[in-house]
């Protein structure tokens, strides 16, 4: 028989079967023993309970115990406040506007030092070289062209002082060829 459903649970492996241990036994029998846990909390869970339920009654009698204090001072402070705040509230505004303008100007310059930086990387990324480096690179290509075009400007002169005439170098040199 086992098997057989061995065999059945092969073909059908998404189907589930339940087989009470208990042929004769239908029934609940029901209670608040039936809904507990039959097996208890371990050792190490009893001692985390033990060790955490003095820490954390610590912890919110602490915290009751400042919570009583922040309210008995806003008590004390609050006539305080109410006598001085004609001087208090200008200090206050003038406070907040010196954050302010200081938090505005450090935003300002990482703005700005951003952005140079933006510049700088796209120059460079631009000309793949750095700016000294692009800067020496058409220094060198300028000197070339000057004197490239100075040498044609000479063969130019050259050519056209050969076209003018063969006279004129003659009667230049005293009639010699």
């Amino acid at each position: 028989m086992a098997d057989r459903d061995r065999d059945r649970d092969r073909l059908h492996p998404h189907q589930i079967q339940v087989h009470p241990q208990h042929p004769g036994q239908h029934r609940y029998e029901g209670g608040a023993k039936s809904l507990l846990p039959q097996k208890g909390p371990s050792t190490g869970q009893i001692l985390a309970i033990i060790t955490l339920l003095p820490i954390g009654g610590t912890l919110l009698c602490l915290a009751g115990i400042t919570l009583a204090g922040s309210l008995i001072g806003l008590a004390f402070a609050t006539p305080l406040f109410v006598i001085f705040s004609p001087v208090l509230v200008p200090a206050a505004f003038l406070l907040a506007l010196a954050v302010t303008a200081f938090l505005t100007s450090g935003a300002f310059g990482l703005t700005g030092l951003s952005s140079l930086s933006w510049v700088f990387n796209s120059f460079r990324q631009a000309t793949g070289q750095e700016p000294l480096d692009y800067a020496k690179r058409r220094m060198q290509e300028g000197t070339m062209y000057v004197g490239e075009k100075t040498k044609q400007v000479g063969e130019t002169i050259k050519s056209k002082a050969q076209e003018g005439g063969h006279d004129d170098r003659t009667t230049v040199l005293g009639g010699r060829t």
